[in-house]
């Protein structure tokens, strides 16, 4: 996993599953790595894994089970694009309707 300077690590872990778990990679009711296992695959301390699965726990997206480890919640897949939905909207589009203005992009040629 290749790391941005300007976003925390411990984000763009969560982020990273997330996209995992949109992509099918991760289930909802599958077990997903182990703290350890996923600090070790990526090359990341443990303690930085941790507050990513802290952050996934309360938001609703995975959930531990205490003795056995972390599963994907059932409705992640929906909790997660209701989150990405609103910062696409409040983030990205915004910054892409200034672009495209700045640039004369008439957007209305481009929306099917």
């Amino acid at each position: 996993m290749e790391f941005d300077n300007n976003k925390p690590i411990y984000i763009q872990i969560a982020d990273n599953i997330c996209d995992r778990i949109l992509a099918g990679s991760f289930k909802p009711g599958a077990r997903i790595p182990s703290v350890r296992e996923w600090g070790a695959e990526i090359g990341v301390n443990p303690n930085t894994v941790a507050r990513s699965y802290e952050t996934l726990t309360d938001r609703k997206v995975i959930y531990n089970q205490r003795g056995i480890g972390f599963f994907v919640c059932d409705d992640a897949i929906e909790s997660i694009q209701e989150t990405e939905r609103r910062k696409f909207i409040e983030e990205e589009v915004p910054l892409l309707l200034q672009r495209a203005s700045l640039l004369g992009v008439n957007l209305k040629d481009y929306i099917k």
